[in-house]
């Protein structure tokens, strides 16, 4: 077996790998709350997020992919050693996968796109140097580390506010449910499936139509909304009923809102993050078929479907411990809460992805599960778990830098 297909098989196992590892971390973005709310049971989330992980992994996964995640190195460095590059994205991928196997093991909720690119900037300083790392978009990851958890957590405060004061501190809250649930749900479900849709315009070649995907989405989210609006007397029951009762009957209705929006968010995670585990073997494949670099290449339909299975797989046999902490560990979560905590995400994700920032869902949406516990004041806050949770941000770029730039060195001193 020659140099190129060793490299193809390795990093194919290297990639399934890697998904797997996203399955079994970044699933609980999606699922997390609606666990800790007890809106699911975690065997529910896991067969729901199974189903719409892998549909918006194979159905609306990454079609175009960037060869190295983000722009943080320059493939056009590598011209002259192409199989030098394909070993270099190999290691980012198993050091990626191996700390997020790692952090899994620990239920601690990382970023699976900041891990991927700290693998590549230790692929990147170890082939071409320093000078071959984009520092400025580094930079700028880097502050989205303070922003984005901050704008949801904020957003997710200011949410649960709203809620408390107008539906659970009303003195009618299941008349207050009726009137202004629909419209948050609304709200939610187009913040998520805009960027779902977006994404289906650029793959069957329509996103240069401006705004159609938002229009979409918001005729979904206008049926759904309606539709919620048809079926929440009939949740509520309008019978006369103590206050205890009444707020019971108001937490079933946002259950039944975050089972909706929980698909969404699946949706959207598995066919965005695939890419962070397809998208380099992508490259890689490319490479080896045409024996140079390729700036940017279409994935493949069984690349996807290889990506979709190993998220499924991953979430199904380890992604529990994540999803735990993410949905109990930080604060105790309700129906309402965990929906404002889904609410404040969404809308920071999609504010983000509109103005082009370097976002993580995972350190969003774990800001916007704080905001929520903020608002029962510090002590609703699970500090020891927060502080864990932070620890193991602070150090995951440095980590997967690491551990690939040494597999890179070994690489190229034993090719």
């Amino acid at each position: 077996m020659d140099q190129a297909s060793i490299i193809l098989a390795v990093a194919l196992v290297a990639g399934l790998y890697m998904a797997w590892s996203i399955g079994a971390n970044d699933v609980a973005n999606a699922m997390g709350t609606s666990v800790g709310s007890h809106a699911l049971t975690i065997g529910q989330a896991v067969f729901i997020a199974a189903i719409f992980e892998f549909l918006g992994a194979f159905l609306v996964g990454e079609q175009v992919t960037n060869t190295i995640k983000k722009g943080i190195v320059d493939p056009m460095n590598f011209v002259g050693d192409p199989l030098g590059f394909a070993g270099g994205m190999t290691a980012a991928l198993l050091s990626t996968a191996v700390w997020l196997q790692f952090a899994s093991s620990r239920g601690l909720p990382v970023s699976t796109t900041h891990s991927i690119i700290g693998a590549v900037v230790g692929f990147g300083i170890v082939a071409g140097g320093v000078d071959a790392v984009h520092w400025d978009v580094l930079t700028g990851i880097v502050t989205s580390w303070i922003f984005t958890p901050f704008l949801g957590g904020m957003i997710a405060y200011c949410t649960f506010f709203v809620i408390r004061k107008y539906i659970l501190d009303a003195k009618m809250p299941m008349k207050m449910a009726r009137f202004l649930g629909p419209i948050m749900l609304f709200t939610v479900v187009l913040a998520v499936s805009s960027l779902f849709f977006q994404k289906i315009m650029k793959t069957f070649g329509w996103d240069y139509i401006e705004g159609l995907a938002f229009l979409v989405a918001f005729l979904v989210a206008l049926v759904i909304a309606l539709i919620a609006r048809s079926l929440i007397p009939k949740v509520l029951d309008d019978g006369k009923v103590d206050r205890d009762l009444s707020l019971n009957r108001v937490e079933r209705v946002f259950a039944y809102f975050q089972i909706i929006t929980a698909c969404f968010m699946a949706l959207a995670h598995g066919s965005n993050d695939v890419a962070n585990a397809i998208g380099p073997v992508s490259a890689v494949v490319a490479i080896v078929k045409s024996s140079h670099i390729v700036a940017s290449s279409a994935v493949p339909l069984w690349l996807l479907g290889l990506g979709g299975v190993g998220i499924v797989v991953g979430l199904a046999t380890y992604g529990r411990r994540v999803i735990e902490t993410v949905g109990k560990g930080i604060t105790e979560i309700t129906p309402t809460r965990g929906f404002a905590a889904e609410f404040g995400a969404a809308f920071t994700i999609l504010v983000g992805s509109y103005l082009g920032l370097p976002l993580s869902t995972t350190q969003v949406l774990v800001g916007a599960i704080i905001g929520v516990g903020f608002a029962r004041g510090i002590a609703g806050l699970n500090t020891t778990v927060i502080k864990r949770i932070l620890g193991s941000w602070l150090v995951t770029i440095p980590t997967t830098g690491c551990v690939s730039a040494a597999m890179c060195y070994i690489w190229y001193l034993f090719r």
